[in-house]
């Protein structure tokens, strides 16, 4: 691919701008969007790693502040690890039984798992997420036969799209699902599972106070991670599903921990 001219500091101050205003970009996004070859982008993303403007990750690069309150959207977040993504929330998806209820909570990896579960029959889907919603709901005057049986939480939306707050947790309290789908900003072998927003933590604790299983869908990235708010800790998780990106310590502290752990591969680009 030719250059389009741009010298690697016009690039990188592009670049440096698309990542402050939306959180994440991606390296095939960038090809496009600078005209330059793959490798270029990924040069300019090592150089702007190096300055601590960014941090890469497979595919692209998210903004590297990683303060303890940082709460990307719900785009940002989507656009990263989407392979990885894709591998655990198959696997998660085997876990919803057909007639049960499943609560889905906020995030794009449960996002993932939603989205395969659209033709479990008979199945009723608790979530306080607004994507998930959207996901399910049909647009049609009479949904599809054997669709899912939707119920929203209520509540106030945060930036990641989650309904939280006290008429969420009032919600959730007088539930009981058979199965949770849950995701986390952040997952650490003395943090437990954590999340940047207070009312996010608290909302999921109720989630997890109202399920008979919890299963944690989380790809190797969020490993180390440990924003501002925990809400549960590693043996309170019955099935922590992630990909074979994880390193082999992080696999050793969660089979030893969570009930058990499932590893999915991510096939090779």
């Amino acid at each position: 691919m030719a250059d389009n001219g741009l010298l690697a500091h016009q690039r990188q101050a592009m670049i440096a701008e698309l990542v402050r205003r939306s959180g994440a970009v991606r390296v095939a996004e960038l090809v496009e969007q600078l005209g330059v070859s793959d490798m270029t982008v990924r040069r300019d993303l090592d150089a702007l790693e190096r300055s601590g403007v960014v941090k890469k990750v497979h595919g692209g690069a998210v903004a590297a502040s990683g303060t303890a309150i940082d709460e990307p959207g719900f785009e940002a977040k989507s656009a990263l690890e989407s392979a990885a993504k894709a591998a655990v929330a198959e696997a998660a998806a085997t876990l919803v039984e057909p007639g049960s209820v499943v609560a889905v909570a906020a995030g794009t990896t449960a996002y993932a798992v939603a989205a395969r579960l659209l033709h479990v029959p008979r199945l009723t889907v608790v979530t306080n997420s607004l994507p998930v919603a959207e996901l399910i709901r049909s647009t049609d005057e009479e949904p599809p036969a054997g669709a899912p049986t939707l119920l929203l939480t209520g509540g106030s939306p945060t930036p990641s799209a989650a309904l939280v707050g006290p008429l969420a947790d009032q919600a959730i309290r007088s539930l009981h699902v058979d199965l949770l789908i849950l995701g986390a900003h952040g997952v650490g072998e003395k943090a437990g599972l954590t999340t940047p927003n207070l009312a996010e933590a608290q909302t999921n604790r109720a989630l997890i106070a109202s399920a008979r299983r919890v299963a944690v869908v989380a790809d190797h990235t969020k490993w180390g991670v440990v924003a501002l708010s925990g809400f549960a800790a590693l043996d309170e998780i019955d099935v922590f599903v992630t990909d074979s990106g994880l390193q082999v310590h992080a696999r050793t502290a969660l089979a030893e921990t969570v009930g058990e752990l499932v590893v999915a591969p991510v096939p090779e680009d």
